[in-house]
């Protein structure tokens, strides 16, 4: 994104006087001004609160006469996660590895983030002031939603403590949450703390933001592409939400009723069906939130050992039917994988390797289990995220 926005700028004869890129891994710098970091996904680190300072050294002292592009993308909330000032580092990653495993959707996850970090809920655009600021968003909600992409760091926050406070006490978060940030949102709400940026804050009079790209330009390049090699593809409008192991189960079945319309109309052509969108997955268990994430596997990965599973039960399926799960940005979870495919003989071959496949299912242990069956799809830097895309083929 950074490469294609300076082009332009060269061409037109602007200076581009600094910046920094937070990327997902170690790169070159598309430009001498600019700086690349690594930040930290999906829980921000060292990394994070390294690109979050120098973001602070960035914005400062910006002018009227400058103009600033923020560009948006998948991770923003966690690689460039820092705490607010007064509150520890710490308190902030357990805060982002208790919302992981808590079953929330994004837009309630973020709503919580935004809360306590640096540069969310508009906080980088009142940095920037009074520079013109024009922000460009990859959407990786729901919605498209620029409140909530990235936690919004640009754009004014319209959720106040009380939905906070709502939002933590459904998931059972609030006894929980570290006592720097409970005290925070009492803080907040007595009146003593301000609410975050509200959009009649002065700062985002200068500010244009626009989502330029999102989950549906993905799911139909991948059904044009189908197309091209000759298979029937379809597009399911309706984005991918809900828990894991449930919406792979439900593909599965879906999967199934293609394969008999495919023998019924005898044309011999392949069939594909694309989703796009985020599922979730509630932790559960006496294991912690952390021992879950190390271990475990991304939403992706359960969703494609749920699938298997049902492909199992129903039986005699075999290879026909193939359904990949993986996240766009080529990572899925606190894993080294991007997510896994599976077909019909997924389930008994890691049976056959000495692992209990329900067992793994239940513990939400999909990624060891996937591995025995080399179900695994490799870990790899996209550059950009726009949610999962989950693919089922039939041959």
């Amino acid at each position: 994104m950074a490469a294609a926005a300076i082009a332009p700028l060269i061409r037109s004869m602007n200076s581009v006087v600094g910046g920094v890129i937070v990327t997902g891994e170690h790169l070159p710098t598309p430009y001498p001004t600019l700086t690349v970091m690594r930040g930290d996904h999906p829980v921000p680190g060292r990394n994070s609160f390294a690109a979050s300072a120098k973001i602070e050294e960035v914005a400062a002292g910006r002018r009227g006469t400058d103009v600033a592009l923020v560009l948006i993308s998948g991770g923003t909330s966690s690689m460039i996660g820092a705490p607010l000032r007064g509150m520890s580092s710490a308190d902030l990653t357990v805060l982002y590895e208790q919302l992981l495993g808590s079953g929330l959707d994004i837009r309630a996850v973020n709503a919580v983030r935004k809360r306590f970090s640096r540069w969310a809920a508009g906080r980088l655009a009142l940095a920037l002031a009074p520079a013109a600021t024009f922000c460009f968003a990859i959407s990786d909600v729901a919605g498209d939603d620029l409140s909530v992409i990235g936690s919004g760091p640009c754009v004014p926050d319209e959720t106040t403590v009380r939905d906070v406070s709502a939002i933590l006490q459904r998931a059972n978060l609030l006894p929980r949450l570290p006592q720097t940030h409970r005290d925070f949102l009492g803080s907040v709400s007595r009146g003593s703390t301000p609410e975050t940026p509200r959009k009649t804050h002065p700062a985002f009079a200068h500010v244009k933001a626009r989502v330029i790209g999102n989950v549906k330009s993905a799911v139909e390049g991948a059904a044009a592409r189908a197309r091209e090699q000759g298979i029937d593809a379809e597009v399911v409008r309706a984005l991918l939400v809900g828990e894991a192991a449930a919406a792979g189960e439900s593909i599965a079945h879906r999967m199934l009723a293609v394969r008999a319309d495919a023998a019924h109309s005898g044309d011999g052509k392949s069939r594909c069906v694309i989703w796009g969108g985020e599922t979730t997955v509630t932790l559960t268990g006496p294991g912690s939130i952390g021992t879950a994430r190390a271990a475990g596997g991304g939403r992706c990965q359960e969703l494609a050992l749920a699938a298997a599973r049902t492909l199992h039960e129903v039986g005699g399926v075999g290879p026909e039917i193939t359904i990949l799960a993986a996240g766009t940005d080529g990572r899925d979870g606190a894993t080294d994988a991007a997510g896994a495919v599976i077909d019909g003989t997924t389930w008994s071959t890691i049976a056959a390797g000495d692992r209990d496949p329900r067992a793994s299912l239940a513990s939400h242990e999909s990624h060891g289990a996937l591995r025995v069956a080399h179900a695994l799809i490799p870990r790899r830097e996209t550059g950009t995220n726009v949610n999962d895309i989950v693919i089922g083929l039939v041959r």
